[in-house]
């Protein structure tokens, strides 16, 4: 019998999924499938939350599947030996899946591709995770936008002009291939249970999202960030839900603005996007980016902002400006170490996002923040958290004697980074 393979990648739901529904609508068999792709888990730690969240959102797909006669089929593996595999055991005629633009998942679908229509499989590919991709938002020469404003205000023009609607099909048993595949536990795929939760999505927040945006204390996040990384979520629902407040919406467009340059500027992974700020020189001291990575600077909005990352995958948006500053200007260390870091531990780690950010702080970004805007830790605190609610919250020791001197001076500080990145760019 020829079958249909939907591939599950980052886009972890049936509600709203746009290949999924077309790989249904279209009629015949289809076999769901999900891959635990060798390349990506390699690399990480043996209890990792965001490979624990997978795996539960996977069961629940798998228990939604099975009102329906079927189940997931879940691999693990390196994933063009794993659709080499599922091409001999199965008769395929076409595979669906949602695109990525990340750079390892373009070159991975590539592959892939190549190897379904070598052996006359059609390969379906459709725009999911964002409403425009890369090459969507574009000057009228043709290049790409680096500068957000413009960009966002033409994301605007083309939302208006657009037709976005939340697909709702009726699936049916006869929809997919019967057949009860063995769901792996957790430690099948060589990962340990952790104690961190992933929040569900709190749309409520988004009305008043700019009034409390920027005070940590306050648990007036929509904790959507997660779920938009692995799909949980539908960014068409999403952003039907933003346009009450146009402030998250900026948010979203600013998601999908570093998409595109990831995409266009693959370089960015490793580089600056401002390649002159590559001739920064760095002082990179292990010893200060420890005592940052533990939250052990003396600096107390810092120690919250990364205890709170360490202890629960997530740290406040507000908090992640001033952590992320202050590692790169007062300690100067490279902002790739930091990206580094929070690429392990954020739930919501996406690529793009991170990279972007981090760069942005940094100056070496496009659209960044100018080299000479150093955040002060001491002013932030007294703006954004001045009763100090959020840093014992975090730092418990806050308040007694034990807890550490800042191990740099502000004023110093400031001026090393302001000196350093001149004398960098004069000599680039």
């Amino acid at each position: 019998m020829k079958i249909k393979i939907f591939w599950f990648r980052r886009d972890l739901r049936l509600i709203d999924n746009i290949a999924f529904n077309q790989s249904v609508k279209l009629g015949g068999r289809v076999l769901p499938i999900f891959i635990f792709d060798d390349n990506i888990l390699d690399e990480l730690p043996k209890k990792d939350a965001r490979v624990e969240f997978i795996h539960s959102e996977l069961q629940k797909i798998d228990f939604q599947l099975k009102k329906y006669g079927s189940s997931l089929l879940v691999l693990k593996g390196n994933p063009l030996e794993i659709w080499r595999k599922l091409l001999i055991d199965f008769d395929v005629e076409a595979v669906f899946f949602n695109r990525d633009y990340e750079p390892y998942a373009v070159q991975r679908d590539k592959e892939v591709v190549d190897l379904l229509f070598n052996h006359n499989v059609i390969a379906n590919s459709y725009k999911d995770q964002v409403i425009f991709e890369p090459n969507e938002i574009l000057k009228q020469d043709g290049n790409p936008y680096t500068i957000f404003t413009p960009y966002k205000k033409q994301w605007l023009i083309k939302y208006s002009q657009s037709k976005i609607f939340i697909e709702s099909i009726l699936f049916k048993p006869d929809n997919f291939i019967q057949q009860k595949n063995h769901f792996p536990a957790l430690k099948d795929i060589g990962f340990k249970k952790t104690n961190i939760i992933v929040s569900a999505p709190n749309y409520d927040n988004i009305i008043d999202y700019e009034k409390y945006r920027d005070f940590p204390v306050n648990d007036k996040t929509t904790y959507l960030s997660t779920h938009l990384r692995f799909g949980t979520v539908s960014i068409r629902q999403v952003v039907k839900h933003a346009e009450k407040n146009d402030v998250f919406l900026s948010e979203l467009i600013w998601r999908e603005f570093f998409m595109q340059i990831l995409y266009l500027f693959p370089h960015v992974v490793h580089q600056s996007f401002k390649l002159k700020y590559d001739a920064i020189q760095w002082l990179n001291s292990d010893k200060l980016f420890e005592l940052w990575c533990t939250g052990q600077t003396g600096y107390p909005l810092v120690d919250a902002g990364m205890r709170q990352l360490n202890k629960t995958g997530l740290m406040h948006n507000r908090v992640r400006m001033v952590v992320a500053s202050f590692l790169t200007k007062h300690l100067l260390i490279d902002w790739r170490w930091g990206e580094a870091y929070f690429a392990q531990k954020l739930l919501d780690f996406e690529l793009s996002a991170n990279n972007g950010n981090w760069q942005w702080v940094a100056g070496t970004g496009c659209d960044a923040a100018p080299y000479f805007r150093v955040f002060n830790p001491y002013s932030q605190q007294e703006k954004f958290d001045k009763n100090f609610e959020y840093v014992k919250r975090w730092v418990p020791e806050f308040s007694e004697l034990s807890y550490i001197q800042p191990i740099i001076d502000h004023k110093f500080a400031r001026q090393r980074a302001i000196d350093t990145y001149k004398k960098g760019l004069n000599n680039s």
